[in-house]
C-alpha cells in the first residue's frame, strides 16, 4: 500500500519509524530541548531532525503544542511561529515525510503550503475548521482517539469496554472525514495511548491492538516514554527506553505501520528484527 504524502510516497507494506520533533518548551520528556535563551532554534531543530533521518526515521512529526496530561493550550499565533519555520527548513533540507501534529485549521493549511505531507491530529479533526482545512489541503490525516482534552483527560477516564469504545469513536470520525471529502485511503488511525486512559486501559489496548485492524486502515502507535511504561516498571522518563521498545515490538506484531518515537536508532532495529521474525526471513528496507 502506498500512502501519498504530498510529493512523497510512503510504502506501508512495512512499518515505519516516525521521529518526534517537539518545538515546544513544555512537552513531557523533551520540552525546551530545541530552545536557546527561551527562543526556539530552527537550526537545532534541523540538526535533530537530520540525526533522526540518519538513524532511520522516514517521517518527522513536528508539534508546536504540548498535549501531555495537564497541558495548557497555546495561542494560534504561538503555534504558527513555532511550527512553520521548522516545517519550511525541513522541507528544504531533508528528503523526509513531514508530519504536522496540530488540531488548528490555520496551522494545517499553512503547514501544507510550507511542505508538510501528513496531518496528525490528536483531536481527530473535531476542532472548528480543522476538517474543512484537511479537505482543502488534500493530505493524508491521522485521526487519534482521546477521551476529554489534555487539561483533564487523565482525571477519571472510564469506558464500558475500551476496544469497542475506541473503535466506535474512530469509525465515526472516519465517516465524518469521508462525508466531508477525504478518501478512506488517506486516513490513518491512532488509538491514543495515554490520552484519557488508565494503565489498565493502555495495556488492554496494546494487547488487543489487532482488533482495530478490522477497520481496515493503517495504525500509528505512540507509546514512547509514556507513563504506561512507568506504571509497570516504575522508571523515570529517561529510563523508559527498554519498556518502550517492548511496546514497539508488540505493536508491530499486531499490525502497526507507523511507530511514533523519540529514540530512533533503537526503534528501527526493533522494527526490522520484529518484521523479519514475522516474515521468517531477513527484511530489506532499501
Amino acid at each position: 500500500m502506498q500512502l501519498q504524502c504530498g510529493k512523497k510516497a510512503l510504502n506501508l507494506n512495512h512499518a515505519h519509524v516516525m521521529g518526534i520533533l517537539n518545538v515546544t518548551p513544555d512537552s513531557f520528556s523533551d520540552g525546551g530541548n530545541l530552545y536557546s535563551k527561551s527562543q526556539l532554534s530552527v537550526d537545532r531543530a534541523l540538526v535533530k531532525a537530520a540525526e533522526m533521518v540518519d538513524e532511520g526515521a522516514t517521517l518527522i512529526d513536528v508539534g508546536g503544542e504540548s498535549t501531555r496530561p495537564g497541558a495548557q493550550t497555546v495561542s494560534l499565533q504561538e503555534e504558527l511561529d513555532r511550527v512553520l519555520p521548522v516545517v519550511e527548513v525541513l522541507n528544504k533540507e531533508l528528503d523526509i515525510v513531514i508530519s504536522v501534529d496540530s488540531s488548528s485549521a490555520q496551522v494545517i493549511t499553512e503547514a501544507a503550503s510550507h511542505g508538510a505531507g501528513l496531518i496528525n491530529d490528536v483531536r481527530a479533526l473535531t476542532r472548528s475548521g480543522a476538517l474543512a482545512a484537511a479537505v482543502e489541503v488534500g493530505l493524508p490525516v491521522c485521526l487519534m482517539h482521546m477521551q476529554g482534552n489534555p487539561e483533564t483527560m487523565q482525571e477519571h477516564p472510564e469506558y464500558e469496554n475500551i476496544l469497542p469504545d475506541v473503535a466506535a469513536f474512530l469509525e465515526a470520525r472516519i465517516l465524518a472525514c469521508m462525508q466531508a471529502g477525504i478518501p478512506k485511503d488517506r486516513i490513518i488511525l491512532d488509538p491514543g495511548f495515554g490520552f484519557g486512559k488508565t494503565l489498565e486501559h493502555n495495556l488492554t489496548l496494546l494487547n488487543r491492538l489487532e482488533q482495530l485492524n478490522t477497520i481496515g486502515l493503517p495504525l500509528m502507535v505512540g507509546t514512547s516514554r509514556k507513563s504506561m511504561i512507568a506504571g509497570v516498571l516504575d522508571k523515570e522518563v529517561d529510563q523508559r527506553l527498554a519498556g518502550g521498545l517492548a511496546t514497539v515490538a508488540i505493536a508491530v506484531m499486531k499490525g502497526a505501520k507507523i511507530l511514533r518515537v523519540h529514540d530512533i536508532a533503537e526503534t528501527v532495529d526493533v522494527v526490522r528484527m520484529t518484521e523479519s521474525v514475522m516474515q521468517e526471513k531477513r527484511v530489506s528496507y532499501e
